[in-house]
Parts: C-alpha cells; structure tokens; sequence
C-alpha cells in the first residue's frame, strides 16, 4: 500500500490534471450534449479502462526497470521530475477554448462508444507522457509493487470517471464558464503551479 503521505499529493494531482481540458474531456462534454449522459456513460467505460492500462503499462515498464536496474531509475526520477516541470510551465502559456466536434457520435453504438473512448484514451500522446512521467516516481520498491499499483490505478480510475462525469453533465454550460474570460487559462496556471511542484517533489524525494 502507498503511504498516506504519497496518497495525499497522488489524489490532488491526479484530479487537476484530469479536470483539466483535453481530448477525453472534450469528448465527454460534446457527447453530454449531443447523446446525453446515459449513452455517453459508455463511452467513459472505455476511456475509464483505457487510463488504466496505459497506467498498468507505464507502471511495469517502470517497475522492470526499478528491480533490475535501480540506479538507473534514480536517474528515470530525476528525468521524470524534470519533465513534469517542463510540462507545469508550459501550461502556464496554454490558452485554449473549448469547442464542440461533428455529429458523428449521434449514430454510434453502445460499442462504438466504448470503443471510442478506449482508443481515444489509449492512442493520447500526453496521456502516455503523463502516466510514465507521473507514476513510477510515487512507486516505492521497498514496498510491494502490486498493492501500491491497484490502489493508484484505482485513484487515477475514479479522478477520471468523476471528472468526465463533471464534463458529461455539465454539457454547454460548463463549455461556457469554460470559454468566458480566463477561466481556461487559470485553471491550466493552477495544474501547471501544481506540476512543478510536484516534479520538485518526486525529484528531491
């Protein structure tokens, strides 16, 4: 099991970075509106499965390279760190608005659905970014590895499921509130302070 302390900085992380708008998000709004919650919720099951594996995938990679290799994870820390500050800051000169996509999406299947979100999940350049820069640093090879990795991936599960579900309902309103003034702009200000800081952290722990 991680510790309380890891869990403590691992759940806020997660969130701000799920919250913030991307192309599972944008996809989980725009069918909000178009098809409703209820078919849009098949969606978020793939996309839901589709984090997850790309966590898992990150993890055991990770987590080979930990147990064979450990000073040379020291190093996939430190670069790990390093490129979560890199990511922090550039997201401070991110300015974005939100739009909706095609009609597409109206015609589709419980299973086109579901397919839609797992491959948009798993086929996300920065979701693979993330996961391999966010999570092997909170993983402690003095600790079992299994225990640690089903309870973060159960956390980044939930984070993702809840913040969809905030996109799903929030539907035109929330695009909106999203696109008036610098809404956009300070929410990627906050994930991006919250980045940095825990690129310092994972990198001098």
């Amino acid at each position: 099991m991680p510790t309380l302390a890891t869990i403590a900085v691992f759940v806020p992380t997660m969130f701000f970075i799920s919250i913030t708008p991307g192309m599972c998000m944008t996809l989980a709004m725009t069918l909000g509106v178009k098809v409703g919650l209820r078919r849009t919720l098949w969606m978020m099951l793939g996309e839901v499965f589709g984090v997850a594996l790309v966590a898992v995938l990150s993890v055991m990679g990770a987590a080979t390279i930990m147990l064979n290799y450990p000073t040379l994870f020291v190093w996939f820390k430190w670069i790990g760190g390093l490129y979560l500050m890199y990511l922090g800051a550039k997201m401070f000169w991110v300015s974005s608005r939100v739009s909706f996509e095609s009609d597409e999406a109206l015609t589709l299947s419980r299973s086109a659905l579901i397919s839609q979100g797992f491959v948009t999940a798993i086929a996300n350049p920065k979701g693979w970014a993330f996961m391999l820069s966010i999570l092997p640093p909170f993983i402690d090879a003095s600790r079992e590895i299994t225990f640690q990795l089903l309870v973060l991936v159960g956390i980044i599960m939930l984070s993702e499921f809840i913040c969809l579900l905030i996109y799903a309902t929030g539907g035109k309103g929330l695009k909106t509130l999203l696109n008036k003034g610098n809404n956009i702009r300070w929410m990627n200000c906050i994930s991006g302070a919250l980045l940095i800081g825990v690129g310092l952290w994972l990198a001098l722990s």
